[in-house]
């Protein structure tokens, strides 16, 4: 059940933002960030979408060389678990997305163990279809809150591994904090491979 953000995350590189890009001729950059919060929440997301342009294929030794968005040229080299490889061709453009997410939730006279735990995914293409792919990796962490200072508006958190200090600029926030609960923070990082089609 901890998989299912990762999945959700990995649809949607692959799946709905896909479409946009198909209609990219030039290699392009975009980058957002989004941010919540309600009372002892708070979620901050990142995304980054790049794309480059296959200039040449040198298929015995399994390279591209792609044009990036500033006109440069680089050649990287798609190693046997890329599949489908035969499938790209010049003029193709190759899209990298990278999405991360942390989000965080206050857990008031919070009673759980302190605890990290990592679940790594990824998924490639079917053989026949056209090359892409995803990696990613949510991390969970309960934290127990052992002091609170309200002049500087830090929390240190004490969790299984380590001791960290967490600035809440948030007023509001910080006021609902207190020595004794607990922090759990989720953080979800994802890549997405694609190859799509030149546009005729």
């Amino acid at each position: 059940m901890r998989q299912q953000p990762l999945i959700i995350v990995g649809a949607l590189l692959l799946g709905g933002t896909a479409l946009p890009a198909l209609t990219q001729t030039q290699p392009a950059a975009k980058a957002a960030v989004s941010m919540a919060s309600a009372p002892g929440q708070a979620t901050i997301t990142a995304a980054v979408s790049i794309s480059a342009r296959v200039e040449a294929i040198d298929a015995a030794n399994r390279q591209l060389t792609l044009k990036g968005p500033n006109g440069n040229l680089n050649t990287v080299t798609a190693g046997p678990d890329v599949r489908n490889f035969d499938q790209i061709k010049v003029g193709d453009m190759v899209v990298a997305r990278y999405v991360e997410s942390l989000s965080l939730t206050l857990k008031k006279d919070g009673k759980e163990l302190r605890s990290s735990t990592e679940t790594p995914a990824a998924a490639r293409s079917a053989l026949g279809e056209r090359p892409a792919g995803i990696v990613g990796k949510q991390t969970e962490v309960t934290a127990n809150v052992i002091a609170v200072d309200a002049k500087t508006q830090i929390v240190t958190l004490k969790g299984p591994k380590q001791t960290v200090e967490l600035k809440v600029p948030d007023a509001g926030q910080f006021k609902l904090i207190k020595v004794g609960d607990q922090i759990q923070a989720v953080y979800i990082e994802a890549l997405a491979l694609s190859v799509e089609p030149a546009k005729k």
